[in-house]
């Protein structure tokens, strides 16, 4: 596991900040036991859920996700299609999820600048519905740091506004930017901010760029 036990924070609950301490919350494809009729509804997508995984991570915290079994202990075929789905994801982008830290800011863009309301239980993962290529987040290692955006622009320009040229929380000159499951791609500081030039989608959820400290 990347971080520990929870640290007053409530199962499904995302704060919306870098927390102090490391936390972990939880969640499920379904529900908490195997349920039939949620089976049929259909479960949540490994889009939906990578971005809230990413989304965890970049504020100090650790997911726990559970799977709901059938009787005899084995998962059905959703359940399946879904961890297939997640693994495609993971196994070129993993490096940025395990054994990160947060940066000193946990992202950017249109989710990242509301107040995000909770309901009475507890829960506000329906932000991530909402969320597309302007919604930004940042971990890093002691010698990248890692940037994901929660989709793929059409155009395939990606403005990173935090490493804009000249900001104060990124000062080294960005030369090299490597997208995971890739290669290396073209980018260019200006004071907008760190203009990335994508490919045609490389996965089918988020692009992972990694960047040289």
């Amino acid at each position: 596991m990347r971080h520990v036990y929870a640290q007053g924070v409530e199962p499904a609950l995302t704060p919306n900040t870098i927390m102090p301490e490391p936390w972990q919350t939880c969640n499920c494809i379904g529900d908490w036991h195997y349920n039939t009729s949620v089976y049929e509804r259909g479960y949540r997508t490994a889009e939906n859920l990578v971005k809230q995984l990413v989304d965890i991570v970049s504020k100090n915290g650790n997911l726990l996700l559970n799977i709901p079994l059938r009787a005899d202990g084995t998962y059905d075929e959703k359940a399946s299609q879904f961890l297939d789905e997640l693994e495609a994801w993971m196994t070129p982008n993993g490096e940025s999820i395990f054994g990160t830290r947060p940066w000193v800011k946990f992202g950017e863009g249109p989710v990242a600048e509301k107040n995000i309301a909770i309901n009475a239980q507890g829960f506000n993962e329906g932000q991530y519905n909402g969320m597309d290529y302007r919604d930004i987040r940042f971990n890093q290692t002691k010698k990248y740091l890692y940037v994901t955006a929660m989709g793929w622009p059409a155009d395939g320009k990606l403005v990173i506004k935090s490493l804009a040229k000249g900001n104060k929380d990124f000062r080294k000159s960005i030369s090299s930017v490597w997208l995971l499951g890739y290669g290396k791609v073209k980018a260019k500081q200006t004071a907008e901010g760190l203009i990335v030039s994508l490919p045609q989608p490389c996965n089918r959820i988020a692009p992972v760029l990694r960047i040289s400290k």
